[in-house]
């Protein structure tokens, strides 16, 4: 099995892509939600291309994200590629694409994908973690409110329960039973 996928960069190549689509006439803005909405129409055409010209089955993408688990043969990406920059004038990011054996996971989305679990992926634990330690901060502070705390704690469950992260889930009940303990106490 070949896995295709376009990788998301550490943060530091990420700001060096932010810091040149600034001074480009190409390109629209990181994190915009009409980036999203963009994204999506232009990107159509490549669906539709994959799905129906190559008929590969197992294609995902979201944005500008995508993964093609592929039996064939490496001809399809080349044929993408040709696709990409002919039809829409855009190029795959070869430093970004890799090719990989599904028993290796493959990250996607801030999960790490094997072909029968999901894990979450490490920076996005850590990421999680230092919001949650922001959020507390803000609590203590009275910054924010437990309501909201419990909001931010939920949501990062949400995010856990498409993994198998039980520990994580876990220690994210243990962080708002110690804060709701010490919120009740102190009124």
């Amino acid at each position: 099995m070949i896995v295709l996928r376009k990788n998301k960069s550490r943060e530091r190549e990420r700001e060096r892509e932010r810091e040149s689509t600034k001074n480009s006439a190409r390109g629209i803005p990181l994190g915009n939600l009409t980036s999203q909405l963009f994204a999506n129409i232009y990107l159509n055409e490549l669906d539709q291309f994959i799905k129906h010209n190559l008929k590969i089955r197992c294609y995902a993408r979201y944005c500008d994200d995508m993964v093609i688990a592929n039996y064939a043969d490496l001809g399809e990406l080349s044929r993408i590629e040709i696709f990409l920059q002919e039809n829409l004038k855009l190029q795959l990011h070869h430093n970004k694409t890799i090719i990989c054996k599904p028993n290796q996971g493959m990250d996607f989305l801030g999960y790490v994908v094997f072909p029968h679990h999901k894990l979450l992926r490490t920076k996005t634990k850590k990421r999680m973690f230092r919001k949650i330690e922001q959020k507390r901060g803000l609590l203590n502070k009275g910054g924010i409110t437990l309501k909201n705390f419990r909001q931010t704690v939920m949501s990062y469950m949400g995010v856990c329960s498409h993994a198998k992260a039980f520990k994580i889930e876990e220690g994210l009940r243990d962080i708002y039973r110690e804060e709701y303990r010490r919120v009740s106490k102190n009124k």
